[in-house]
């Protein structure tokens, strides 16, 4: 771990100053570069039912990553892959999925999966790279992961999860090869995210690119449904400077809601055990996710070009910050490496920003369980079948314990009075 890296106030006042004048003079021309159809022309192709919901190695993924490494061939992105491509190439092995205690070389179905690798050479001699990524990976039909419970398999084509991102990631590849910065800039897309982060795990411990030279890793999940201009950022404990750089490149006066922890049920949590700074930009949660109603018609496009034109502004900023004034610090609290549920599923909306103790939820999807039991949005839940929840991590491992139509009693917290319900499931 790298020692703690004080920064003297008279820079941060200079730089701040600095990328204020930049950023007044530039965003006009950020506006007309970043647009709203471009955003949507991408995730309506990536989340179109034609590519039966981009599960991770399918044909179909496959379509989907060819269609990315097109447009960074186009953008003029030098492969960054395998002997010369952009892809690099993975094994899932879906023995493991169904068992997580299976050994990786158990016997059956192994699939091909590929993340896609482009990099951008920066307009200066420097060895330092900004790492920009997102999972372009879905469900499929909903095999793995899916929180619908219908008879009828559908298509879950993560509109949102991830086509938002990726096409966050294709805008800011066209963005900056046409202002090219100074330093270099690997635009990754993954794959394997919904089955564990495989992708990116596979990627950390198999870069293309010297991680060494690494200054920060920005991922981006779920960046299109923006309400309120609400943009939640990750990743703030995990350099000292994060919260100044992120608070002066917000020039749209978005409502940034800011979150100390580096790691989360997505990708910048590979980069982040590797002790990369990394930043995690985040829209929110909504009744759609992990269901086949995840559509493109739900798409904030306007409320996705704000946040990646702020994120423009985060990267404009880092091509003058040294590794230096930017090292790695490990986040407080308890950094968890990923989400998983097996178990049954209450129907609630979590808010990833609150950091007290218990989960915090925005609201209950109607019908279910947590709602027919009287959970209502803006309670926290502190416990679970007479069990005490931490946070969400600890409500995760619960429900994992438990079985469909079991009965037992959940316990909340609303307005300062602790209330326990009976609850079916």
């Amino acid at each position: 771990m790298n020692s703690k890296v004080y920064i003297p106030i008279s820079f941060l006042l200079i730089s701040s100053l600095l990328i204020s004048a930049c950023t007044q003079n530039s965003r006009s021309h950020l506006s007309e570069d970043i647009t709203p159809l471009d955003i949507e022309t991408h995730i309506t192709f990536l989340a179109s039912d034609s590519l039966n919901g981009r599960e991770a190695g399918s044909a179909d993924e496959a379509i989907a990553a060819n269609y990315i490494a097109d447009h960074f061939r186009d953008f003029g992105l030098e492969p960054a892959g395998d002997n010369g491509t952009y892809f690099q190439e993975f094994t899932i092995n879906t023995t493991v999925l169904n068992n997580p205690h299976a050994s990786q070389d158990a016997e059956g179905e192994k699939r091909l999966s590929k993340n896609v690798a482009g990099l951008l050479q920066g307009s200066a001699n420097s060895d330092e790279v900004i790492i920009i990524g997102a999972h372009y990976d879905h469900l499929g039909l909903g095999e793995f992961g899916s929180l619908y419970r219908g008879d009828e398999q559908k298509i879950h084509n993560g509109a949102d999860d991830n086509a938002s991102g990726t096409a966050g990631v294709l805008e800011l590849a066209q963005y900056f090869s046409e202002n090219r910065p100074k330093k270099d800039i690997l635009f990754l897309a993954f794959s394997g995210e919904e089955m564990g982060l495989l992708g990116s795990a596979y990627y950390v411990d198999n870069p293309t690119v010297d991680l060494e030279n690494a200054l920060a890793m920005i991922n981006m999940d779920m960046i299109g449904r923006m309400t309120d201009e609400k943009l939640m950022i990750f990743g703030m404990g995990t350099a000292d400077d994060w919260e100044n750089i992120v608070n002066v490149a917000n020039t749209d006066s978005l409502n940034l809601n800011l979150v100390k922890d580096g790691t989360g049920a997505s990708d910048h949590t590979s980069f982040y055990y590797k002790e990369i700074p990394v930043l995690h930009y985040f829209t929110d949660t909504h009744a759609d996710y992990h269901r086949p109603s995840d559509d493109t018609e739900y798409i904030n496009t306007e409320g996705e070009a704000l946040a990646l034109q702020h994120l423009v502004r985060v990267i404009q900023y880092l091509d003058d910050t040294t590794p230096e004034q930017l090292a790695f610090k490990e986040a407080p609290g308890e950094q968890r490496q990923s989400m998983s549920l097996d178990g049954p599923t209450l129907g609630v909306l979590p808010d990833y920003g609150y950091e007290g103790e218990g989960m915090k939820i925005t609201g209950v999807t109607k019908g279910r369980a947590a709602e027919q039991a009287g959970v209502k949005g803006g309670d926290i839940i502190i416990g679970l079948a007479g069990e005490k929840l931490e946070d969400i991590y600890g409500y995760m491992g619960m429900l994992n314990k438990l079985k469909k139509g079991q009965k037992t009693t959940i316990t909340i917290l609303r307005d300062g009075k602790e209330i326990t319900m009976d609850l079916e499931l």
